[in-house]
């Protein structure tokens, strides 16, 4: 029988001495979005991190793809798995707003007409157009958070897994965002991890509620 996307099986993961997860199992398909809710310092953003092998764990397994993810390099599964930090300035590094879109497709060996294809379409779908050639230092918060979302997508992940990705956003750009994210369910899984009920309640298939650092029902 085929295995999920990700499995996790008995995960505990500390972080300077500290229990954050324990025992944690979880099954994620790449057809679903899943919201992970719960109150602050539940151990759900540990868990994202883990899942994305961000963070190491000291217990258990993860499996991406069959694989176990203690296998792979970061890179590797960073072709797979797109993270979005709370912080979006964590994952900014550009110094435009088109040079942190065309980063992955140039590293990538892409050629030049092509990834400025790309990147046009991306601006457009979020509603960037106007930053094209802006410093990435003088962006507003919500414009960072769409950037940093959009930026993932350039590398064409097969699963997402989004914390808080409403952080910023208005209303409309919550609808927009949302709008996006069912037009990728088909073709890429989602960890939605937030405390925005609503967002959830429109965009989530299945909700797992953390407590304690475990996965206490969905």
């Amino acid at each position: 029988m085929m295995m999920p996307f990700i499995q996790v099986n008995q995960m505990s993961c500390s972080i300077k001495g500290k229990v954050i997860l324990t025992d944690i199992n979880l099954k994620l398909e790449q057809s679903q979005c899943v919201a992970l809710v719960g109150p602050n310092g539940s151990g759900k953003t540990t868990l994202g991190k883990a899942l994305a092998g961000i963070l190491p764990f000291q217990k258990g397994s993860i499996y991406l793809q069959n694989e176990s993810i203690k296998e792979k390099s970061l890179s590797s599964i960073g072709t797979v798995i797109g993270y979005l930090f709370q912080n979006p300035e964590k994952q900014i590094f550009a110094s435009t707003v088109a040079e942190e879109l065309s980063f992955a497709l140039k590293y990538k060996g892409f050629p030049a007409d092509e990834i400025e294809k790309s990147v046009d379409d991306m601006l457009r779908r979020f509603e960037l157009n106007h930053l094209k050639n802006a410093s990435t230092y003088f962006l507003s918060q919500g414009e960072k958070q769409r950037l940093a979302i959009a930026a993932l997508l350039m590398n064409h992940p097969q699963y997402l897994i989004l914390d808080e990705p409403t952080t910023g956003l208005d209303s409309k750009r919550k609808e927009q965002l949302g709008h996006l994210l069912d037009s990728l369910k088909d073709k890429v899984g989602m960890l939605l991890i937030s405390h925005d009920k609503s967002f959830i309640r429109r965009h989530a298939y299945q909700t797992l509620k953390m407590e304690g650092g475990q996965i206490l029902h969905d």
